[in-house]
């Protein structure tokens, strides 16, 4: 299905709203009561200026035209707000830092290495994240994502692991935060070991005895929002890949939007707090899958999860809209993927935007369905020396007309070469390439998907430059009291430290567990 716009056009908070944020000083302002912080995972800015355009496409204007990306409609809730700043991301080791050293900085305010959650480089000292310093103060605490919840980033939230891959271990620690709400993907290792030197713990029992409650359809989970209750874990009805959501493009109607379990988790913790006086709440929303996508070098998958992702903003500024004065809402990325770029070698300085269009799923969901159905039916007697396979089978030229809009006799030879060798590779596991061809054509991933989304994207004119995290600085974008502490250009661990001042924390981050 196309990804469909449901966005709200917000062009409540202008010059009113901006003057609220900048109206009283420091010495005299209360500090945020409720407080938003939205991850894009792999999200910079190439990824920002992609969604832009094609959500202008989408609305009917033009991707080259500035009068056109300009309008309101075709603005995302994050690019509108008034304050915004620009972080490096970086870890101890690495110019290009990994989810578990990025959700650490943020979380903890300490840099790492790639791998490791809220520890230091050494692995031999555990640190409190701004969730927990957060929750110790007497604020309730949701962490929602949409990937699995023992994942690098809401693992930084929580836990405290020398390697990102012990899941159970993660998830045990979850099960002990006594934090009220978790939402979104469901949990990788929740009965056993994920690995050499995880624990093995039932997590399912654990978060039964720790008074948690698991919900996993939508009727019981939308429910919450008239009959909230704390200590809840809400996981998707349907998860695609690595105990995930779907990819906003592939999203069945029984399943949630980030925005959805967005407005849910809102219900949950701006309800009566049971353990204090009512201090409001943090709460922690990633949007996770962007990274996938952007992995596999998917420009709609990402796009598709993007705006999922910023509606769920949506939903936040929707509560600042009431509560202006005790909110605060930010939004970053941990890191860029992909090494997106807007603009290719092939189509110089123009922009077509419009052939994304016809995409109807994602590289994941087109793998699991049309192509593992193709791939059964003609694997068998394979011969991959015949020059043009790829070309005498309708049903695979039908099946990318179909699926990602591209139509075979449109292409040129170098493109109809390239959908050769990665048909033969796919089909029988050789084609006429050398190995560090095949790996940098293909990066790990399935030939044949990853080679049609690359020739979709690059006539749209979005390229890609890799299969991994690139090192670029990532923007931030802040509304609500104390959001002026994120202006400027600054380190990523500086994001954890300003969030624990603006939650009045008395210590200097990072604290020692």
């Amino acid at each position: 299905m196309k990804i469909v716009n449901i966005r709200i056009t917000r062009v409540w908070y202008v010059a009113v709203l901006t003057a609220i944020i900048f109206a009283s000083s420091s010495a005299l302002a209360e500090q945020p009561k409720y407080v938003f912080f939205f991850l894009g995972d792999g999200m910079a800015n190439a990824q920002v200026q992609a969604t832009e355009a094609y959500l202008t496409t989408l609305n009917g204007g033009s991707a080259a035209k500035a009068e056109d990306l300009l309008k309101p409609e075709n603005r995302l809730n994050m690019t509108s707000m008034p304050v915004q700043g620009m972080q490096t991301t970086y870890d101890s080791f690495a110019l290009m830092t990994d989810s578990a050293s990025a959700g650490t900085a943020f979380a903890c305010g300490l840099k790492t290495k790639s791998g490791v959650i809220g520890m230091n480089n050494t692995m031999t000292t555990s640190y409190k994240s701004v969730a927990q310093l957060a929750f110790e103060s007497g604020k309730k605490i949701g962490i929602i994502t949409s990937v699995s919840l023992d994942h690098a980033t809401p693992a930084s939230y929580y836990a405290s692991v020398a390697n990102r891959g012990y899941m159970n271990n993660i998830a045990t620690q979850m099960a002990e935060t006594g934090y009220e709400f978790f939402g979104g993907g469901g949990l990788v290792s929740p009965t056993g070991p994920a690995r050499s030197g995880d624990t093995s713990n039932n997590v399912w029992d654990l978060l039964s005895g720790n008074g948690y409650t698991v919900l996993k359809d939508r009727e019981s989970i939308m429910a919450l929002k008239s009959a909230p209750t704390d200590k809840v874990v809400c996981i998707n009805p349907w998860l695609q890949d690595g105990a995930a959501m779907p990819y906003a493009v592939d999203r069945p109607n029984t399943n949630f939007s980030l925005a959805e379990m967005t407005d849910v988790a809102i219900s949950v913790l701006q309800a009566g707090n049971k353990r204090w006086s009512n201090k409001g709440f943090f709460l922690m929303v990633e949007g996770g899958k962007i990274d996938w996508a952007c992995h596999a070098n998917d420009a709609i998958a990402t796009i598709g999860d993007m705006l999922d992702f910023d509606d769920a903003i949506g939903m936040a500024l929707d509560f600042y809209k009431k509560h202006p004065w005790d909110t605060l809402i930010v939004v970053t990325g941990d890191h860029e993927t992909g090494g997106m770029t807007i603009g290719h070698a092939t189509t110089a300085y123009s922009a077509h935007y419009e052939k994304l269009l016809n995409q109807t799923c994602s590289f994941t969901y087109f793998a699991q369905n049309q192509w593992a159905a193709h791939k059964a039916a003609y694997q068998a007697g394979y011969d991959w020396t015949v020059p043009n396979n790829f070309e005498i089978n309708p049903e695979m030229t039908d099946l990318m007309m179909t699926a990602f809009g591209l139509n075979y006799g449109e292409l040129n030879a170098y493109q109809k070469e390239k959908l050769e060798d990665a048909y033969d590779k796919s089909m029988s596991g050789t084609n006429d390439n050398s190995g560090a061809e095949n790996s940098f054509l293909y990066g790990g991933y399935e030939p044949i998907i990853v080679t049609i989304t690359h020739i979709l994207n690059e006539i749209a004119s979005v390229g890609w430059t890799s299969y991994s995290h690139t090192g670029v600085p990532v923007p931030v974008y802040a509304i609500g009291r104390e959001s002026k502490r994120f202006g400027g250009f600054y380190d990523n661990t500086d994001i954890a430290k300003q969030l624990a001042k603006a939650m009045n924390v008395a210590e200097s981050l990072p604290i020692e567990k």
